[in-house]
């Protein structure tokens, strides 16, 4: 934060001596204070409204810029016709354009990378349980039919719910997968669970069906899922009672329909307008970038896709349609 107010108040000054340089070729005398003022104004603005993560770029690339900008002040000392003065300033918005852009570019992949990094690990993960599953199946069997052959038929059962329950939260979330999908699926089915909130997979069909790259379906799902998750989260410390999450996919006529809902905390209009928009937009507490919701954005309308959302009595619900063609 410390960082992003220098580096805005940097940029405010390069930009008063650029504005008052401009201004002097202005028929009328232009007091420095006015271009001051525009060109701080101007920066507590974008300061407000633009998601930066400077520390993304490798602070040589920040040193060139910034030593790139300074040297274009030393054009205003030649004595150059008004119009040419025109092109430092240019130049300067230029290369703030640059900073800025490749900034975000590179946060946006840093996000990515670590999500992939996490899917990574939630598909190891899967697979280990599923084939130590697999390894102590022929075990839980030998237990059940000593049990049965000993008469003890209600330990059996007790024995045998406890099994089964343990195979259906697997299940759940292989069930028709794809591996990095089931494993992205029965993490965030095993993180909600550990957060105690309820969450409920009611799959007509695999997520695996959308007709997304593997890496796509996985960031969508990773997201929504994670977005619910923290609300929940939240809600619960305020209400100190359980939130619920559901995840509903089915197919309907030529179009696959998704919808994650999740109890949530009043949200203020001013962020649910601009919500699944704008890099920065988030219902989270501090700490949160706002990428999620933009990069979920992104991959509907990258598949000609519908996004649609509301708030209503404590409970946010997303709805997602894509036309079942590939």
């Amino acid at each position: 934060m410390k960082t992003q107010k220098l580096y805005w108040a940097f940029t405010a000054v390069l930009g008063t001596v650029h504005l008052h340089a401009l201004a002097m070729n202005l028929p009328w005398e232009t007091p420095i204070y006015f271009t001051s003022l525009l060109a701080f104004g101007i920066a507590y603005f974008l300061y407000k409204k633009s998601i930066l993560n400077l520390s993304v770029l490798n602070v040589k690339w920040h040193l060139v810029l910034s030593f790139m900008q300074l040297i274009l002040l030393s054009i205003y000392a030649a004595d150059l016709p008004s119009f040419m003065e025109l092109v430092p300033f240019l130049i300067f918005i230029g290369l703030e354009t640059v900073r800025q852009a490749g900034s975000r570019k590179l946060n946006i992949l840093s996000h990515e990378l670590q999500q992939f990094e996490e899917q990574r690990d939630h598909f190891n993960e899967t697979f280990r349980i599923v084939r130590s599953e697999r390894h102590d199946f022929l075990k839980h069997v030998s237990a059940v039919h000593f049990l049965l052959e000993n008469g003890k038929n209600k330990e059996a059962k007790v024995y045998l719910d406890e099994l089964v329950g343990g195979y259906e939260e697997t299940n759940l979330s292989i069930k028709g997968e794809r591996g990095i999908v089931a494993g992205a699926l029965h993490q965030m089915y095993k993180r909600a669970q550990a957060a105690g909130i309820s969450i409920v997979y009611d799959l007509d069909l695999p997520l695996s069906s959308l007709p997304f790259s593997d890496h796509n379906i996985v960031t969508l799902i990773g997201n929504l899922l994670s977005n619910s998750i923290d609300a929940s989260e939240e809600w619960q410390k305020t209400h100190n009672e359980q939130a619920q999450i559901s995840l509903q996919f089915y197919k309907k006529s030529g179009l696959y329909i998704l919808i994650c809902k999740n109890t949530a905390l009043p949200i203020p209009n001013d962020i649910l307008d601009q919500l699944y928009e704008t890099y920065g937009i988030t219902t989270k507490s501090d700490g949160h970038e706002g990428l999620g919701t933009k990069i979920i954005h992104d991959i509907v309308n990258g598949h000609q896709g519908y996004l649609d959302f509301v708030y209503k009595e404590e409970e946010f619900t997303v709805k997602i349609k894509v036309p079942a063609i590939r």
